[in-house]
């Protein structure tokens, strides 16, 4: 009995700390959150100011909202939405205050679309004619892509820079999982329905070798007529650079016109005061383009009645609320429908940048785009990735704006059962037994494998779920069904094979499709709103402390190996038929 009692005691106490601990935490965030109200001052901009143009953030669809409880606990790393950026550099385009732009810029953390809008808002910035200047030490690929748009790119004297062509690979789990034990079976429809290879074969089947070619190939095509376009080489020469790696010390850069000098950053530093009138021995006046679009004066918006209803639909496709970083069909849909019934908003833009997820969610969200497009004009524009549920989300727009190196596409649903008989009965000496009262009652145990009766039912189902599918898409862009299976099963393509092939109407930027749904709508001047609402920082926490926690520690566990852990733990996890380009395009 003592023994009883003392653990009872020990197991209290333990609790009271517990409490304790989490009551301190709570106290120190709200004693943060207090002490920091007010802290946030307008940032002034100086007169004869340098913007900061820091692209190695993530550069996100949306900037999040400022969170004194991430900067308490670390927080994540800082980003930007791409539009603000856009916004910020139109601004300062006319901004007497503004002299000129230093980008800084070595890895990007953004997909390709993203990184070609944010390139052309520099473009744009550069016909005020004040001058743009970009300097790293280490140029990616993917920032000198970004870089090369400046009027002048500076590279370090003993930096690098990174040119050698694009090259994706994929990551195979079927070895792993046979090791283990462990079947993945597979009921989908569509050759090209590739998101389902890593876990049934060892390497890539010819279809997804043709398709992954090709869009690598056209991501690689506009990679190199942007950085032809404005470093006025020929894409021939630049591809035998890449190819024959010419590119591998700084003075090669220079040689070959990729930079327009090797600079130190003091250099940059006093090149930058001279353009701004400043003398060597005083400081430049600099403000970041975070703080510049946070502190953009609110006259410079419209005072219309009118607006247009941006729909941010961004990750995965899941059921339910979803989060910031994933389109909830409760959330996503509620959000249409209160643009579509709100009488000031005359148009709605449906943001997409995702590669898909649940089949079901992806119809909820489309029936709402279908009602709101009988009501006022509906423009999708797609960012990186508009694949599989995410092309299934716009597909009922009014029109489909894509970049050129937009992915999209993948008409195809799939669903794995895994079957964890091996593993747990061979390996782990695990049995089960049981009774039912149905013949089909078990139909998606996982302990044992599917039999033909099962199969041909689930097989069934996709089937009719890839028929709606299909069909949605024939409605939505006035084909037949036959021609949608045609350009479907799976089938991955870029934008401009999309514009081509019907599955989008133009190539052009977000605000190329806010044009044309003002345009739809008839409005000259209109305010743009944008939905749904950011969670709040507090809520978003407390909602999601657990499982930041353990990605936290998954991340510094395993390091680059994390993708490859996440993308087997959502394969596994996923439930319901998924319509989903589910590995993600990595371009090396």
């Amino acid at each position: 009995m003592r023994e009883f009692f003392k653990y009872v005691f020990a197991t209290v106490v333990g609790i009271v700390i517990s409490t304790f601990i989490i009551a301190l935490l709570f106290f120190f965030i709200i004693l943060g959150f207090i002490s920091s109200v007010g802290e946030e001052k307008a940032v002034v901009v100086k007169n004869n100011s340098v913007l900061f143009l820091d692209l190695d953030q993530a550069i996100t669809e949306r900037t999040p909202e400022n969170s004194i409880i991430d900067k308490f606990v670390g927080g994540e790393e800082k980003s930007i939405g791409f539009y603000d950026v856009i916004k910020a550099l139109k601004a300062a385009k006319t901004d007497d205050k503004i002299e000129c732009v230093y980008i800084n810029v070595t890895a990007p953390n953004s997909g390709m679309a993203t990184m070609l809008e944010v390139r052309n808002a520099i473009l744009d910035f550069k016909k005020s004619k004040k001058p743009v200047i970009a300097y790293s030490e280490i140029y990616s690929q993917g920032a000198y892509y970004l870089a090369s748009a400046a009027n002048k790119v500076y590279l370090n004297p003993q930096g690098a820079l990174e040119f050698k062509g694009f090259s994706s690979e994929l990551t195979f789990f079927k070895g792993a999982l046979d090791k283990l034990g462990i079947e993945a079976q597979i009921i989908r429809v569509g050759n090209y329905k590739s998101a389902v290879e890593p876990f049934i074969t060892t390497k890539m089947s010819d279809y997804n070798r043709q398709q992954v070619t090709t869009y690598v190939g056209g991501l690689y095509q506009t990679f190199l007529e942007g950085i032809s376009q404005t470093r006025h080489i020929s894409t021939d020469s630049l591809f035998m650079l890449a190819n024959d790696y010419k590119i591998q010390l700084p003075k090669d850069a220079l040689n070959y016109k990729m930079v327009d000098g090797l600079r130190y950053k003091d250099e940059i530093l006093n090149e930058l005061k001279n353009i701004t009138g400043k003398d060597k021995k005083s400081n430049l006046n600099t403000v970041s383009i975070n703080d510049y679009i946070a502190n953009l004066p609110s006259a410079a918006l419209s005072t219309s009645k009118d607006e247009i209803a941006v729909i941010y639909a961004n990750g995965d496709i899941v059921g339910g609320e979803g989060s910031d970083q994933q389109i909830g069909s409760e959330r996503i849909s509620r959000a249409i429908r209160k643009a579509r019934l709100d009488d000031d908003i005359k148009a709605i833009v449906l943001r997409v940048n995702s590669g898909g997820g649940s089949a079901l969610a992806s119809d909820v969200i489309w029936r709402e785009v279908v009602l709101s497009k009988k009501i006022k004009p509906v423009i999708a524009s797609f960012g990186d990735v508009a694949a599989s549920g995410g092309y299934y989300i716009g597909c009922a727009a009014d029109s489909i704006f894509v970049q050129p190196n937009t992915i999209t596409g993948s008409i195809g649903v799939f669903g794995i059962i895994p079957n964890f008989q091996n593993l747990l009965n061979n390996k782990l000496g695990i049995t089960f037994d049981g009774v039912k009262t149905g013949k089909y009652a078990d139909i998606m145990s996982v302990n044992r494998p599917l039999t033909a009766g099962e199969r041909f039912i689930i097989q069934s189902d996709v089937n009719h779920v890839y028929d709606s599918f299909i069909t949605r898409v024939a409605d939505g862009r006035k084909k037949t069904k036959a021609q949608i299976d045609s350009i479907g099963g799976g089938h991955v393509w870029i934008g401009t094979d999309a514009v081509k092939n019907g599955l989008a109407d133009r190539l052009g930027s977000f605000n190329d499709a806010i044009k044309a749904a003002a345009k739809k709508a008839k409005l000259s001047d209109f305010k743009v709103v944008e939905y749904p609402e950011k969670i709040d920082p507090l809520k978003g926490f407390l909602a999601s402390a657990k499982e930041n926690i353990s990605v936290f520690y998954a991340k510094k566990e395993l390091g680059e190996n994390y993708l490859i852990f996440k993308q087997m733990q959502k394969a596994i996890v996923n439930s319901g038929i998924q319509a989903r380009m589910d590995y993600e395009v990595k371009i090396k």
